[in-house]
């Protein structure tokens, strides 16, 4: 099986990490792609974060019956923070004959420094590097300067000698921030066609607990 991976918040999901989800999926020709809540984002703190439980229920919705995509309740059984290569070995270990592809946007790639054990994901996983503002070079220099040993097979492709890649795609600029997500339910502003309805239609069940950790709405 060749499954893509694709981790967030998700406080909540939106329109955008559906269609990424999808396009990776036609793009790369997987098997599935896994939507995965983080229980505990090691990078956001505060009061403000769903609870996880109505997180991967937003994300059921918002998925629905798309063919090849799936949620993930990993995290949730996980404790402490959600670190992303404790989360890879977990898929690994649990399904040694699976061919992984971790989902993440360029900016957030250029960041793997910061991660913990960051830069050696690609031991874990192929990486798929989604690209929607970031430049093309700056993908390239990151690579050449802390992965030496992966050699460019194309352009936006680079060869681990383990097997594994970094692939760079384009897909559709969907700019949609989670963020404004919030923003807007607060201020009872239309949120069609940003997120799912099914996704609308469940904030709005779960109000009052939404409400306890978005804030009050106007």
């Amino acid at each position: 099986m060749k499954i893509g991976i694709l981790g967030g918040s998700f406080n909540p999901v939106h329109t955008g990490h559906v269609r990424m989800a999808i396009e990776v999926l036609e793009k790369l020709n997987l098997d599935r792609v896994e939507l995965l809540p983080a229980k505990q984002p090691p990078h956001k703190s505060g009061a403000d974060i769903l609870p996880f439980e109505l997180r991967l229920e937003l994300v059921e919705r918002a998925i629905g019956n798309i063919p090849g995509l799936g949620s993930n309740p990993l995290e949730g059984e996980r404790p402490g923070p959600s670190f992303t290569c404790d989360t890879l070995n977990c898929f690994r270990t649990e399904q040694p004959s699976s061919e992984f592809f971790f989902i993440l946007g360029a900016s957030t790639f250029l960041e793997l420094p910061k991660w913990r054990r960051g830069l050696e994901i690609p031991d874990l996983a192929s990486l798929v590097v989604v690209n929607r503002w970031t430049a093309a070079g700056e993908v390239a220099g990151f690579v050449e300067d802390n992965w030496p040993n992966a050699k460019q097979d194309e352009e936006g492709v680079w060869t681990f000698p383990e097997g594994n890649t970094v692939r760079l795609i384009d897909i559709p600029r969907l700019d949609i921030k989670g963020g404004h997500i919030r923003r807007r339910w607060l201020e009872r502003r239309n949120l069609n066609l940003l997120v799912p309805e099914d996704v609308i239609e469940l904030l709005e069940e779960r109000s009052s607990e939404v409400g306890a950790c978005w804030g009050k709405r106007t």
